[in-house]
């Protein structure tokens, strides 16, 4: 370092010794040259350098605006935002609540994680499932991508599978979250075939361990679906019933949010009250990149998804 500086040091002395030999007039010329090319030399870079720091302002600022207003109020968390306006809707009646979910698909890792949490709350069998994520393929190869897509129930605000359940097993709350009544269903599978999602899904009674000596204790315990205790045992219900996603309802009227929304990973599934203007669903579904699966069919489904 301070061979550097001697250097420098060194460099100027020389030069200012040459220009004190020099004329008067050449002198003057190399000092005006110099310095008109220090000048040229930063009219060519101040502007590229100003237009690059815009940019990289201009997309930070679209970073911040793409992310979930929450961020910005008061440093609380998105999840601390959404249980304080749980909490709020609770307070309200039913008929004044309007449940939603919104999936962000740009942050769907397609892990899994929501289906495995939702299998755990709701102790689900083989072949029933909640909240699938299913794959979908973009592009030709070699350019492919694939994005991941979480499916539960559309809790539609026009829901198909009502009308069509001849025993009235199944219907829709006044906060739009579609019951099934499994001591009234008696298995016809109608609602299933009426379903435009495929969300709904029988329950033949299989058990994952049946074919090994024993069946493990983690399939003998009850769940707890529509207000009340269900023990998987013999024929009795939900054993011979369709089955579908409820928005953990048992959890909502216990102050908790929904097992798929807690446990994702990358923080792409929200849920909340739409009636409320001030909660965070209410921000995000009126975002231009919204969407809902099958419009065209009139089902009005309150699973939103950002793409």
């Amino acid at each position: 370092m301070k061979s550097d500086r001697s250097d420098l040091a060194s460099t100027k002395t020389a030069e200012v010794e040459e220009m004190s030999a020099l004329p008067a007039d050449e002198a003057s010329r190399r000092s005006f040259l110099r310095k008109f090319a220090s000048s040229v030399f930063a009219g060519l870079v101040a502007p590229a350098v100003l237009a690059s720091s815009a940019t990289l302002q201009a997309a930070s600022l679209e970073e911040q605006t793409n992310e979930p207003p929450s961020q910005a109020k008061g440093g609380d968390t998105i999840f601390k935002r959404m249980m304080a306006e749980l909490h709020r809707a609770m307070q309200k009646p039913v008929e004044q609540r309007r449940w939603v979910m919104v999936i962000d698909l740009r942050k769907c890792t397609g892990c899994q994680a929501c289906n495995v949490a939702c299998i755990a709350e709701n102790q689900l069998p083989p072949g029933v499932v909640y909240r699938p994520v299913i794959d979908e393929e973009l592009g030709t190869y070699p350019n492919v991508s694939i994005r991941s897509m979480p499916r539960p129930c559309m809790q539609c605000e026009n829901p198909p599978c009502v009308p069509v359940c001849p025993v009235t097993a199944t219907w829709q709350r006044p906060d739009g979250i579609v019951d099934i009544d499994y001591e009234q269903c008696i298995g016809c599978r109608y609602c299933m075939t009426a379903c435009p999602y495929h969300a709904r899904t029988f329950d033949f009674g299989y058990k994952y361990t049946e074919d090994t000596p024993a069946i493990q204790p983690y399939e003998q315990q009850a769940n707890f679906e529509y207000g009340r205790r269900w023990v998987r045992e013999g024929r009795n219900s939900p054993i011979g019933n369709v089955r579908k996603c409820h928005f953990c309802r048992h959890k909502l009227e216990a102050g908790m949010l929904p097992s798929c929304v807690t446990t994702c990973i990358g923080h792409a599934t929200y849920f909340g009250d739409a009636n409320d203007p001030e909660s965070l669903v209410s921000e995000l579904i009126s975002r231009p990149n919204v969407m809902r699966l099958k419009e065209e069919a009139g089902t009005k489904p309150r699973v939103y998804y950002l793409l």
